[in-house]
């Protein structure tokens, strides 16, 4: 049997990559992409069976371009995964931290991890595109005086010592991913109890209210609910939406309504809640 192709922004060593593994048990052929459209593109064009989005961050927040990416492309999540980001110093072996001149990693890795950096003050702080790409880009060229903020198993892959691990300042941080593709995976309802919702309201007083207020009456929990403009529609607004529920039935009947009381009404997937 041929591997599942699993599209991941960013290359071995990511965390994208990391949650392919988890969630797939390893068994996967790694598409890698450099950026979400890339990883969308890959999708739909047959080159990639299913992909890893990250959508939200504990710490950053949502990722609000991603929830643009599965609307507009009719992508279905048929699954989630949650992640504790641990952030490691690496470099080529050998080395110490005092000898570090520089260290290049994502935006928002150096972010998590300034405090730890400010207690270097010779380490130069360069922005980079992808953690685990740097890593590599380390190994291949042999930098010395260079060190990554990267994932553990960038180390590995890459052949390079942690000089420092976990030195991410808040250290509760972790990712929600999902699992997307461009069809439906229909499980047994007695397997589904999270759904992830895309409608919007009419610009009258007490409209979203009245769609919570339905969300309540059929005992679902709102867990996330996100707000983005419609391009088209100046100050309008549609919202996403994550509920979970216990009985399945309670959520075909909340789905039934809210399909009534709002406009272009999507229902972007239904699958197993990960975080219980």
């Amino acid at each position: 049997m041929k591997p599942i192709r699993v599209a991941i922004q960013g290359i071995r060593g990511s965390n994208h990559h990391q949650v392919a593994d988890d969630f797939f048990g390893g068994e996967v052929e790694l598409v890698e992409c450099m950026s979400f459209h890339t990883l969308t593109d890959t999708l739909l064009e047959g080159r990639a069976d299913k992909a890893v989005m990250a959508i939200e961050n504990s710490i950053a927040g949502s990722i609000i371009p991603n929830y643009a990416l599965v609307c507009e492309n009719h992508l279905h999540i048929i699954g989630e995964h949650y992640l504790n980001i641990h952030h490691h110093l690496m470099a080529l072996p050998g080395q110490k931290v005092s000898e570090i001149r520089e260290v290049h990693s994502h935006p928002m890795a150096l972010l998590q991890c300034r405090e730890f950096l400010k207690r270097h003050p010779h380490i130069r702080m360069v922005e980079d595109a992808d953690t685990a790409e740097t890593a590599r880009r380390i190994h291949q060229k042999h930098l010395k005086g260079i060190a990554a903020i990267a994932p553990q198993m960038a180390a590995g892959l890459y052949s390079l010592e942690i000089l420092a691990s976990d030195i991410q300042t808040i250290q509760n941080n972790a990712t929600r991913f999902i699992i997307v593709k461009p069809t439906n995976k229909e499980l047994p309802h007695d397997q589904i109890d999270k759904a992830s919702l895309r409608f919007v309201t009419d610009h009258k007083r007490g409209s979203l209210a009245t769609v919570l207020n339905v969300m309540s009456d059929c005992n679902l929990n709102l867990t996330k609910i996100q707000s983005l403009p419609v391009i088209e529609t100046p100050w309008k607004y549609s919202f996403f939406v994550d509920v979970t529920f216990e009985e399945y039935a309670q959520f075909e009947k909340a789905k039934s309504l809210i399909s009534i009381l709002t406009e272009d009404f999507q229902l972007l997937g239904a699958y197993k809640n990960a975080r219980l």
